[in-house]
């Protein structure tokens, strides 16, 4: 592969929980699991420190996850972020991996409209953009202690609300699920900042689709000045009261580094599973949209 990714090493360097020989095994398990695609170290480190090493809910977690992205494709797969829907979307909005880390060492992610036009505004593409972000620290930087979603609605209008509602409620409830069982990352806080007075119907529907740790998780914040009572001001772009780069300056960034890391992205897509190698099948994969199982155990600080 001829993009980078983190140093292995490094992995068991820092964090003592990490045991190589765990790894392994969990990599024996991958090759005798004939539908999954091959899994190198890096990925089986990434799923196994995110489930709190615990090694079946890690098995679950490798199988939910390729088999999420293979069955549904619209949402997981064709990032190629010169695409021309996808690199709209790149050039009109935010996900971005914020440089500092909470005391906590905790990952922030932290989404926001760039460009507020509805017509520029494509439900599916922010979902892939989310995760192609998210994928991509996690193979270039390794494990995190956890994860902080940060998600600023000003500029958001009923119009934005309204095109998530025709991408319909299957879409929310697979990348839900997917973000909830299958993301090799431990989610730890979910803050939505700058509510819009439509708030409540922007609950409503991502309420149903949300596990009980989940919603523990979630904050609604009407400012900025909510949000740094659980995040560090410090760790926020300077156009937020922090002391990182500007959000306009961050937009640039991501869009290199995105279109940089085309390799990598292409490589993901290829990595899909062959149901007809499966040796048992899921039962009601479909039902549950695409997921199956019980959110990954947490540890609460």
């Amino acid at each position: 592969m001829p993009f980078h990714l983190a140093d292995v090493q490094s992995q068991y360097d820092k964090d003592k929980n990490l045991k190589k020989e765990d790894v392994e095994a969990l990599m024996n398990w991958a090759k005798k699991q004939a539908h999954l695609p091959e899994i190198n170290e890096l990925q089986a480190i990434l799923f196994l420190q995110s489930c709190y090493y615990k090694n079946e809910a890690t098995k679950n977690a490798i199988d939910t996850f390729f088999t999420t992205k293979t069955q549904h494709s619209e949402l997981f797969k064709g990032k190629n972020p010169s695409s021309p829907l996808l690199k709209e979307t790149i050039d009109n909005s935010l996900a971005v991996i914020l440089p500092k880390k909470t005391p906590k060492g905790h990952t922030i992610v932290f989404l926001k409209l760039m460009e507020t036009s509805t017509e520029k505004f494509h439900f599916v593409e922010h979902i892939k953009i989310f995760d192609m972000v998210c994928m991509l620290q996690l193979h270039q930087e390794g494990t995190s202690e956890g994860y902080i979603i940060v998600a600023d609605l000003k500029g958001a209008v009923f119009g934005h609300l309204t095109r998530v509602a025709l991408a319909g409620p299957g879409v929310i409830k697979k990348f839900l699920l997917y973000l909830q069982e299958a993301m090799p990352l431990r989610l730890k806080e979910l803050h939505f900042v700058n509510t819009v007075p439509f708030m409540d119907k922007i609950l409503a529907m991502i309420k149903p689709f949300m596990k009980m740790e989940i919603m523990d998780m979630l904050h609604l914040h009407s400012n900025v000045d909510g949000l740094v009572k659980y995040v560090p001001a410090e760790c926020l772009p300077e156009d937020y009261g922090g002391s990182v780069e500007s959000t306009t300056i961050l937009h640039e960034k991501v869009k290199r580094l995105l279109s940089e890391n085309a390799d990598f992205f292409d490589w993901e897509d290829k990595q899909i599973v062959d149901e007809t190698k499966r040796q048992k099948k899921l039962d009601n994969f479909k039902n549950k949209g695409g997921i199956q199982g019980s959110f990954k155990k947490l540890e609460i600080d």
